[in-house]
């Protein structure tokens, strides 16, 4: 039951975190372009900031997730 939880919840955080590594906006704009994340003239907007922030704490809980269902399918 708890290995069947944890799958489905690695399987949420994996489609949350490609979303957001989508969001960003790189050279070609990306789906950033799409006006998810606002570009500033003068550098990285606040907003940008706290997506890379968003998206490296989710990436953190998307690697502890695929540990513990390592450490449980072992």
């Amino acid at each position: 039951m708890l290995v069947a939880l944890l799958v489905a919840f690695h399987i949420c955080v994996s489609v949350g975190l490609v979303v957001l590594i989508l969001m960003h906006s790189g050279r070609d704009g990306g789906l950033g372009g799409l006006g998810f994340t606002p570009t500033s003239q003068g550098g990285t907007h606040i907003v940008e900031r706290n997506l890379t922030r968003l998206t490296i704490a989710v990436a953190f809980v998307w690697f502890l997730d695929t540990i513990a269902l390592f450490r449980l399918l072992k």
